[in-house]
């Protein structure tokens, strides 16, 4: 059997486009690399390797609550279920299981930081995990100041390993920022862990579940991503056996919302 190696991973990624300094949030379907020698860890240690020493890699984690089927059609748990649900903890809760297993690995890995927003939250490993992961802002955490943002502002990458196209989360991003009407707004009641106990809020967001908009596809982000590498914006190649993507975070958040505004701004005017 043949393996892909870290030394062969590193050399992939960097001949897709990572270079040393980048912040690069990944999106891996683990199964479409090939046999890796030493698993989903030698693929991070390939990506820590390649943006070295100054680089920063980062991983959407969510939040595997699975409470939600529960909540009433205001967003409130019933009393009744309190007691028996996990609250969310940055440092212990699991990623959520439809990121793949990627995203766990990364939160679990020595060193790695996880930032506080439940159904938002991203871990990161390297030289900015602190910063990118600090003062998540707990209600639109998909807005200004979350760590999507930061990406941009750090001129960052993102990197599809194998992954659909519909799962680039950073195109959340460009749903809050997009000047479009009739946003569906998500309101649910969230259990977070304190030093007092556990702590019941609200945490509002733009819906990041369903389309943001009535009239767009449930995996529209393909379209957007589709339409962008056909625009010739984006570095093809394969990592491991992965077909494989590499994306300014920047463009591609401007060119989602020029995408999204387009088609729904004029409602707008």
């Amino acid at each position: 059997m043949s393996f892909h190696t870290r030394r062969s991973l590193r050399e992939d990624l960097i001949t897709l486009g990572l270079v040393a300094g980048d912040a690069v949030m990944v999106h891996a379907a683990m199964g479409r690399t090939g046999p890796l020698l030493g698993g989903p860890d030698t693929m991070i240690a390939a990506l820590l390797d390649a943006v070295a020493p100054s680089g920063t890699i980062l991983a959407y984690t969510d939040w595997d609550a699975g409470y939600e089927d529960l909540l009433d059609a205001d967003g409130r748990l019933p009393e009744a279920w309190r007691a028996d649900v996990t609250p969310f903890d940055p440092a212990t809760s699991r990623a959520i299981r439809d990121n793949g297993i990627l995203a766990e690995f990364v939160r679990t890995t020595p060193g790695a930081r996880r930032s506080g927003n439940p159904g938002a939250s991203v871990a990161a490993i390297g030289a900015r995990a602190d910063w990118f992961t600090a003062d998540h802002p707990i209600d639109y955490g998909y807005g200004e100041g979350s760590p999507l943002a930061k990406l941009i502002d750090a001129d960052g990458k993102v990197l599809m390993i194998g992954a659909p196209l519909e799962t680039m989360t950073l195109l959340h991003h460009a749903e809050h920022l997009a000047r479009i009407p009739g946003k569906r707004l998500k309101r649910v009641e969230v259990p977070f862990a304190t030093p007092e106990g556990v702590r019941w809020r609200f945490v509002e967001e733009f819906d990041t579940g369903s389309p943001v908009v009535e009239g767009l596809d449930e995996e529209y982000f393909a379209d957007i991503v589709g339409a962008f590498v056909a625009s010739g914006q984006a570095r093809e190649g394969t990592i491991g056996d992965a077909p494989s993507l590499l994306v300014d975070a920047g463009a591609i958040c401007r060119f989602g919302v020029e995408w999204l505004e387009s088609r729904f701004g004029q409602q707008a005017r």
